[in-house]
């Protein structure tokens, strides 16, 4: 199997095509290239992650088209792929994969109303109650029911090896979007501590995203920093997640295993596609 990035001419191309999206896409980037505490390294080429496709223009789409993309994991709601619909490179399969769909929570497509309105956004969001709030919904992603068919979704699609190269997103790409990430990367074996940083690179990747919403809602006489931790990435937050798996299934294994329902067979395919050895 070529993989992407064998050979100098298609190195080059490559990285070129990831400079163009990185400034497009403010949370892109490739997965790969991450040790395993076995020895191994996570593939590159292989999984993207990003922000929504909805504002690419063409030269992107192609750009993603000259990486290979077979295969874009959507982890939106309905109403935010009304909102903003993905633009899609030409051949790649659409997956859906709501993760919120179940949440009796505000979901993703509630915040963009509570930047409108400071008082309505005081209400909901003041004395802490929005850390609590995104703790709530780390949690969720393990536990609830269309969490974990998304997420089942993504590892088994992968497992098969013929969705790669893939990519993964959201609207920000940042908590749906990053516990996917740290999913596959704890389950591939990347210690901890990288996983963490990987994570925390969306915080200082999404500030051209986020501070004109920011600045917006502090000029209709808002608190920025109450809407701060809606927007940003901290470690309680994926702590949280991974908290939740190690409790209700012993560990991030027993969670895809058992929480997810990928079998042996398609976790071995799953670490065989995405982790080379020397």
């Amino acid at each position: 199997m070529t993989r992407p990035g064998e050979g100098a001419a298609e190195e080059a191309a490559t990285a070129g095509d990831i400079d163009l999206l990185s400034g497009a896409l403010p949370n892109f980037r490739d997965l790969g290239g991450h040790p395993t505490a076995d020895g191994g390294r996570v593939r590159t080429g292989l999984v993207y992650r990003s922000t929504d496709l909805g504002r690419l223009d063409p030269s992107a789409v192609a750009a993603l088209g000259r990486l290979g993309i077979r295969t874009v994991f959507d982890l939106r709601t309905a109403a935010e792929r009304e909102r903003q619909p993905d633009r899609l490179p030409p051949g790649s399969a659409y997956v859906v994969a709501d993760i919120a769909g179940d949440s009796r929570g505000r979901s993703p497509a509630d915040f963009a109303a509570l930047f409108e309105d400071p008082a309505t956004a005081t209400r909901a969001l003041g004395g802490g109650r929005a850390s609590t709030l995104f703790l709530d919904t780390y949690r969720e992603f393990v536990h609830l029911e269309s969490a974990r068919a998304g997420y089942r979704r993504i590892f088994t699609d992968l497992a098969g090896g013929t969705s790669v190269p893939a990519l993964i997103h959201c609207t920000t790409g940042k908590d749906r979007t990053g516990w996917a990430a740290a999913a596959l990367l704890l389950f591939l074996g990347v210690p901890e501590e990288a996983v963490m940083e990987e994570y925390l690179r969306s915080g200082p990747l999404l500030v051209p995203v986020v501070q004109p919403l920011i600045d917006a809602f502090t000029a209709r006489g808002g608190d920025p920093e109450l809407v701060w931790p809606l927007l940003g990435v901290r470690p309680a937050y994926l702590e949280a997640a991974v908290g939740e798996a190690r409790r209700l299934h012993g560990s991030i294994e027993g969670y895809v295993a058992d929480g997810l329902g990928v079998d042996d067979h398609s976790r071995a395919a799953l670490r065989a596609t995405l982790v080379e050895r020397s």
